[in-house]
């Protein structure tokens, strides 16, 4: 059920009940349970009770789109012969792309410096398992250039997502002027150009921070992520939580043997994995290296991704 927004011109009776309207497809207990099912096995991602309205929201539109009566006829086709390209669609409207640019800035630090120790290098490479709008990528491209003093390091950024939805806007590194309005002065006018007549109110990444990126679709729970070992740094931050502790540590495990040696693991400031320090070591500030007996096992490990 909806509730009414308050109009200020029609103030409601004191102490009537709020005016509701019934939502336009009914969803089951049953239907919800079965969509947390299909996105767990299909993305990884755990959905509780409370995500009931959220779920309702981002799936209505698909029953819209699809010309479908209800959540069942919905599910039915989707899981029958409606399978196919609808079931990228079914993942892009239940992942959440909450993203910004320097978002949890204590890493960002900590990068430049093990950036800076890695001079001499003919090519550093960089994991960004999230890339969403692109925002958290260009970043690291950003502070990549101010390790290095230079428009063109020697890194090169993979920056991949489930959500092909929003593939399309990181590529393309244009955002709003508010997206960018806390950034500092010196930072916007380096790295970034100024949209002017019908791109007035927005601003665009530098050509050069957009060629360090690459941008690919990518579910972190395939069996094969097409991926070469020897990245120096992984940036998975904010996705974990989505998962429950048996897939973290899954996709942790395939981590490891990713990361060259010395590489950094960087993750969101709420997740903890102290159910796998067997195959991480945490540094601190939610930066983690592979445990040293790891990575004695595992070898010089260097290659392009």
């Amino acid at each position: 059920m909806a509730t009414i927004p308050h109009n200020p011109l029609f103030a409601p009776i004191p102490g009537a009940p709020p005016i509701v309207v019934p939502n336009e497809f009914n969803m089951s207990s049953r239907d919800f349970e079965r969509i947390c099912q299909l996105i767990r096995r299909r993305a990884g991602i755990a959905l509780n009770s409370s995500k009931r309205t959220m779920v309702y929201s981002r799936l209505a539109r698909r029953l819209r789109a699809t010309g479908k009566g209800s959540f069942e006829e919905y599910l039915d086709w989707l899981e029958g012969a409606g399978g196919g390209a609808e079931w990228q669609d079914f993942v892009n409207a239940l992942t959440t792309n909450l993203t910004s640019f320097f978002r949890e800035a204590h890493h960002f630090p900590v990068l430049e410096e093990h950036l800076r120790k890695l001079r001499g290098r003919e090519r550093i490479n960089i994991w960004c398992c999230a890339a969403s709008t692109g925002e958290e990528p260009y970043t690291i491209a950003i502070s990549a250039m101010e390790a290095f003093a230079s428009l063109d390091p020697p890194v090169r950024i993979i920056a991949t997502d489930i959500d092909t939805s929003v593939l399309d806007t990181a590529r393309a590194g244009a955002y709003r002027d508010d997206a960018v309005a806390k950034l500092p002065p010196e930072i916007l006018r380096k790295y970034f150009l100024r949209g002017s007549g019908a791109n007035a109110g927005y601003v665009r990444v530098r050509p050069e921070v957009a060629a360090m990126v690459t941008f690919r679709p990518l579910n972190l729970l395939d069996p094969q992520w097409s991926l070469r070992t020897g990245f120096d740094a992984i940036f998975c931050r904010n996705v974990m939580i989505y998962f429950d502790k048996e897939t973290q540590f899954a996709i942790l495990r395939r981590f490891a043997p990713l990361l060259g040696p010395g590489g950094l693991l960087f993750v969101g400031h709420s997740e903890n994995f102290s159910q796998a320090r067997d195959i991480f070591h945490l540094l601190g500030k939610t930066v983690y290296e592979v445990n040293p007996a790891v990575a004695a096992k595992q070898g010089p490990r260097r290659g392009d991704a």
